[in-house]
């Protein structure tokens, strides 16, 4: 199972775009990397009148659709925790998850002060870094949203390293 790293914040606050910026830069250092989104409303992805839809319509509990280059599966589970989908994950060096804050992974929280008026980890002890456009009196490393390399230094040598989390957490100044 792939080391595990959570980016997470309050809605709106930047996780996908951080995570679009962080895959390339891991990537160029070597890395295969997955992502798991956790959608708190569900989601379709099969759609009416298509193959794989009639075929769930019918019963399967799992559909995959394959092409060359990719594939895409739609399975029936009663269990979204990440110990179970990183399982599907064997091939990658890192999972990144978008979201899972109650997660015990390692997380990087994104916390924009013009969308909310404090961040949703501050007493998260599996909190490895905060990136803000705002100063905080921090006891994690925080980083402005453009220090992408420095940001995927700090995950290479704690996620990737094996290195544990340091158990600190944020005191924020309001």
């Amino acid at each position: 199972m792939p080391p595990i790293l959570s980016i997470v914040g309050k809605s709106d606050s930047g996780k996908t775009t951080l995570i679009e910026k962080l895959i390339p830069e891991l990537k160029r250092r070597g890395y295969r990397v997955g992502v798991v989104k956790h959608a708190h409303h569900g989601f379709e992805i099969d759609h009416q009148g298509k193959d794989s839809y009639r075929h769930r319509k019918a019963g399967a509990n799992a559909v995959m659709i394959a092409s060359p280059g990719q594939i895409a599966m739609v399975k029936d589970s009663s269990d979204e925790s990440l110990d179970h989908l990183a399982s599907y994950f064997e091939d990658v060096d890192l999972l990144i998850t978008e979201g899972f804050k109650r997660d015990r992974a390692p997380k990087i929280e994104i916390f924009r002060s013009q969308c909310h008026r404090r961040p949703a980890c501050l007493e998260d002890d599996t909190l490895i870094a905060m990136v803000s456009d705002t100063p905080f009196d921090l006891e994690v490393p925080r980083f402005d949203p453009d220090e992408i390399e420095a940001i995927t230094d700090l995950i290479v040598s704690v996620v990737l390293s094996n290195d544990k989390p340091s158990g600190k957490t944020i005191r924020f100044r309001n």
